[in-house]
């Protein structure tokens, strides 16, 4: 599956295997990126909403809202794209 940040570009959705059960969409990657996220080509996001994510050693939890999947920490301060009423951001 293919999806598109209006922001980033177009990537693709993966299904990850954890303990034998198949996850589907838990990570992406970008095929196509605007030339200011060129940087993000070769690498692999996982959503933490479908799978368990750390950034040192502290668990992560998932912005509001499932398709922006972005990591957030003890450290990290909304708003956030994703909850109700920011569709429109």
């Amino acid at each position: 599956m293919r999806t598109t940040c209006e922001w980033k570009g177009i990537a693709t959705a993966y299904d990850v295997i954890v303990d034998g059960e198949c996850i589907a969409g838990a990570a992406w990657s970008y095929v196509e990126v605007f030339a200011d996220f060129k940087e993000l080509l070769g690498w692999v996001g996982f959503h933490p909403g479908r799978v368990s994510c750390f950034v040192d050693r502290e668990t992560v939890y998932p912005q509001p809202g499932d398709y922006y999947g972005g990591w957030v920490t003890r450290e990290i301060i909304g708003p956030f794209k994703g909850g109700a009423g920011t569709e429109d951001w």
